[in-house]
């Protein structure tokens, strides 16, 4: 994530929020990585993504990527296979609960769902305009980013492709004004970003495709449906979502 030496917009320092600053990087990872294996995001049996990947997409360096992989298969979340087809894989039979630092984020529901809603206002605000004030070469970039997350092979590549696409939209609006504030809301949502099965990143991109759709056409009400919807999923489909459905069920969510 970059601009992390950043300081966060007035309204962003709930003390939810201030829980997940306080974890070192080494357990934020183990949380993070955990708590979407608690939540069948990522499923038994599933291989990783590579260290350097993961570190990037989470935000941390190499160092500490691979030492929270390596006491995640000591708890027995994950386990290392040799030899061809091996790497770091969700563990057959994962422990749940293991990792206690999980509760840091399920106990900021609320403070992430007003996180989710900031950025729906911006965001909508942010597609309007892009759609009266995008170039040529705004369109063809963002683009571009829309086409590698369709070769993404993994929820890591995405990530970062998808956070480049949202600041390069809202610097198609030519609007210092609200590229700061948005940026500053992006990043602090994505300190809760957890790893995601890629069905459902993939249909993430297919709406990335029709905002740039009614970009094209400068249609703005089209555009602003397009991110209304898209932000308000994460209600839904982000980890809040997910852990308001298990509490309901009983039962961790599929991710599906």
């Amino acid at each position: 994530m970059p601009g992390s030496d950043h300081a966060p917009t007035t309204g962003l320092t709930a003390p939810e929020l201030s829980g997940v600053r306080r974890l070192s990087a080494l357990e934020a990872v183990r949380a993070r990585i955990a708590l979407a294996v608690d939540l069948g995001l990522l499923a038994p049996g599933e291989r990783l993504p590579g260290t350097p990947q993961i570190a990037q997409a989470l935000d941390v360096g190499e160092i500490t990527a691979r030492r929270a992989l390596v006491s995640l298969c000591a708890d027995g979340v994950l386990e290392r296979r040799r030899g061809r087809g091996g790497g770091t894989l969700v563990a057959a039979h994962p422990t749940p609960g293991t990792v206690l630092t999980t509760d840091v984020y399920r106990t900021a529901g609320d403070a992430v769902r007003r996180l989710i809603d900031h950025r729906l206002a911006l965001e909508c605000g942010i597609a309007h305009l892009a759609a009266v004030r995008a170039s040529d070469e705004d369109l063809s970039e963002l683009r571009q980013l829309v086409e590698e997350m369709d070769r993404a092979p993994s929820w890591a590549e995405f990530h970062g492709c998808d956070e480049r696409f949202h600041l390069r939209l809202a610097e198609a609006t030519g609007s210092s004004s609200i590229t700061g504030p948005y940026g500053a809301v992006l990043r602090e949502l994505y300190r809760y970003y957890l790893p995601y099965p890629m069905d459902a990143l993939r249909a993430s991109n297919r709406e990335h495709r029709e905002l740039l759709d009614a970009l094209r056409r400068q249609d703005t009400a089209a555009a602003g449906e397009v991110a209304r919807h898209h932000v308000e999923t994460l209600h839904q489909t982000m980890f809040v979502g997910l852990l308001s459905t298990s509490a309901e069920t009983g039962t961790a969510s599929t991710g599906n």
